[in-house]
Parts: structure tokens; C-alpha cells; sequence
């Protein structure tokens, strides 16, 4: 590259001009047949986002409806999992209308203010979720390795800042989708899609805001976040294993390894695929296969993704003993005859998170 103040405009050199995540010219200039990918998106796409929509509306519903239950007893960490559940559901709702789209022979058969919307929508949600898991994860590494409160019951106010701060900044970086989502008529497929647009301001500025649109997502939607949760969780789980908590401890250490865990096989192989779509625009002697074999893998990574909106309240259910409590209350109020095991009735009930048994908030491990 060039000086180290024109390495943007290196950087978008080294693609093409018609730099797409859509784009299927390939070696020798000819343009891959999309019939395949196609159908296999037509078969995929909606019944698996059919599944994840049924189980996840499902699954934070009962997790909503339990929140409700005990509501005079929120700890801190309780309010950012009630906004993180509404955050996976309104992600969730997108799903049909994206699988509707790909199942349509016509492609995205409703408005295109309707496409700005739910892609909005998802967007917003989308980082939410993320950057809820990142205040979580920092609220517990200041509580537990620095016995410091960022939060406490009587600064509500404080939590509810947090979380409509989370808000507002994604849905400040939702604002490409308001500019570039729109219904796009593709003469390759032969169908309408919902896509961000980014030749609608000239084709020579495609390559530019359409880089800058991955490398907001890389950096921002994935890598800080991650980094967060990995440093946090390090340092937590390393304060846990040097204390003498005996069995809480061994539960935390549960609760903390399935969450990231869950967290990373959900949202890595889709990051990973996407970054090597981004630098493979780059290479003028890509075959269709390879071109082919990129769009299925990014279909299917990412509805990995959204799987992880249906899977938190899975993982509430098995690691978070007063949650299993709750919800077993609620079930007998319905009139539902269940015999609680001993382990559940053992519970000590004082006010503190539905996820742990700790009483203290300062001790909550959650998330």
C-alpha cells in the first residue's frame, strides 16, 4: 500500500468496481448459473427460519411470561435479559417474511417501505442482542472480580440508561438500511430481493460503501463485542476457580462456558465465512464454484445466527435453577400437576436474579 493516509483508498483499489456480495462474474468474465443456489436457498431458508421463529417465539414468550411472574423481584441482571428476550423476539419476526422471499418464485413480493422496515428491524435488534450480552458480561466482570456495582436495585434509572443507550446506537447503526435497503428487481434470478442498493449513488462509489458497510459489521456487530465477552469471562472465570465457592462456583463456571460457547458456535462460522467473502471480491480468477459454494455457506451460517435468538431461552431453562422454579409455579397455576424435584425445592428464595441461586446481586452469575 500506499502512504498510511491513503489506505482507505487502497484498500477499495483492491477491489473490483463491481464489487457485490451479489456479484457472480467469474473467471474469464462469464456469469454463473444462480438456478442452483436458487432452489437450494428456496429449500433451506424456509424451514429452517420456520423452526427457529416457532421455537424462538415460543421460548421467549414462556421467558417474558416468567420475567412478568416475579417482576417485584428483578435483580439487574433480570432487566437486561427482559430486554435482550425483547430484542430476539423482534429479530424473530423478521424471519418469515425473509423466508418468504426466498421461497416466492417472484422473490420479495411486498412493499419496499415494508423492505426498509423489516431490515431495519433486524438490524436494530440484531446489534442489540449483542451489546446486551457485552453490558451483561461487563456488569458481572466488575461485580464479581472488583466487587464494584456499575448497577444496583436502587439505581434503576442506571440499568434503564444502559439499555436505551443500547438502543439508540443501533438504531443509529441501522441508518444504511433506512439510505440503501430497497426492492431490487435482479435480471440474473429473474426475482425481487430486499438488498441494500449501494450502486443508487453511482456505481464508482459501490465498492467504497460497500466495504465500509463490512467493516462495520466485522468490527462493530462482532469483534468488539466478542472481545469484550472473551476478556470478561477470562477474568471471571479465573476469580471463580481461585475462590472458595464451592458449588456456586462449579454452577457459574457451567453457566459461563454453555453461554459463550452457545454465543460463538452461533455467530463465528458466519463471521469467518463473511470475511472471506469480503477479501475474495478482490480476486478477478474466482471460479462459479467456488463463488457458488461461498453464497450456500454465508445461507447457511447465518441462519445459525438467528438460531442463537432461539436457543437463550433454552439455556435459561437448563442452567438457571430459580427460572426452572418459576416456571414450574406458572405451570401449576395454569393447573398443570407437577412434582418439583428436590433440587428445586431446596432453592433459597430471596431476591436475586431467576438465573443463579445467589442472593446477592453482586454474586449473580448470569449471562
Amino acid at each position: 500500500m500506499g502512504d498510511s493516509d491513503n489506505w482507505w483508498d487502497d484498500l477499495v483499489d483492491y477491489f473490483p468496481d463491481n464489487y457485490s456480495s451479489d456479484s457472480y462474474c467469474c473467471e474469464g468474465g462469464d456469469v454463473c448459473d444462480l438456478g442452483n443456489e436458487t432452489a437450494f436457498e428456496a429449500a433451506y431458508i424456509p424451514a429452517l427460519y420456520s423452526v427457529a421463529f416457532v421455537v424462538g417465539i415460543l421460548g421467549n414468550g414462556i421467558l417474558l411470561g416468567v420475567l412478568f411472574q416475579s417482576r417485584k423481584n428483578w435483580s439487574v441482571t433480570d432487566t437486561f435479559i427482559l430486554h435482550l428476550s425483547v430484542a430476539d423476539v423482534l429479530l424473530l419476526v423478521t424471519l418469515p417474511l425473509w423466508a418468504a422471499q426466498s421461497a416466492e418464485e417472484y422473490g420479495w413480493t411486498f412493499s419496499d417501505p415494508l423492505c426498509k422496515i423489516t431490515g431495519t428491524v433486524y438490524t436494530v435488534n440484531f446489534y442489540c442482542g449483542i451489546f446486551l450480552l457485552a453490558c451483561i458480561s461487563l456488569d458481572r466482570y466488575l461485580s464479581i472480580v472488583h466487587a464494584t456495582q456499575m448497577y444496583s436495585r436502587r439505581k434503576a434509572w442506571a440499568v434503564q440508561t444502559s439499555c436505551l443507550g443500547v438502543w439508540l446506537f443501533s438504531l443509529i447503526l441501522s441508518i444504511p438500511d433506512w439510505i440503501f435497503l430497497e426492492v431490487v428487481y435482479d435480471d440474473r434470478r429473474t426475482r425481487s430481493e430486499c438488498i441494500r442498493n449501494y450502486g443508487k449513488f453511482g456505481l464508482d462509489k459501490m465498492p467504497t460503501l460497500q466495504l465500509a458497510s463490512r467493516l462495520l459489521y466485522h468490527i462493530v456487530g462482532f469483534l468488539l463485542p466478542s472481545a469484550v465477552l472473551v476478556f470478561c469471562y477470562s477474568c471471571i472465570l479465573r476469580q471463580l476457580r481461585c475462590g472458595n465457592q464451592g458449588l456456586q462456583k462449579q454452577r457459574a463456571f457451567r453457566v459461563i462456558i454453555v453461554v459463550v460457547v452457545a454465543f460463538f458456535i452461533c455467530w463465528t462460522p458466519y463471521n469467518i465465512t463473511l470475511m472471506v467473502d469480503t477479501l475474495s471480491q478482490g480476486n478477478d480468477t474466482q471460479t462459479c464454484g467456488v463463488r457458488t459454494t461461498l453464497e450456500k455457506a454465508k445461507t447457511v451460517t447465518s441462519s445459525f445466527g438467528y438460531l442463537h435468538s432461539s436457543l437463550n431461552p433454552i439455556l435459561y431453562a437448563f442452567v438457571g435453577v430459580k427460572f426452572r422454579r418459576q416456571l414450574l409455579n406458572i405451570l401449576r397455576s395454569l393447573g398443570c400437576k407437577l412434582k418439583p424435584s428436590t433440587k428445586i425445592q431446596k432453592t433459597i428464595h430471596r431476591k436475586s436474579s431467576l438465573w443463579s441461586e445467589s442472593g446477592d446481586t453482586s454474586n449473580t452469575i448470569a449471562i
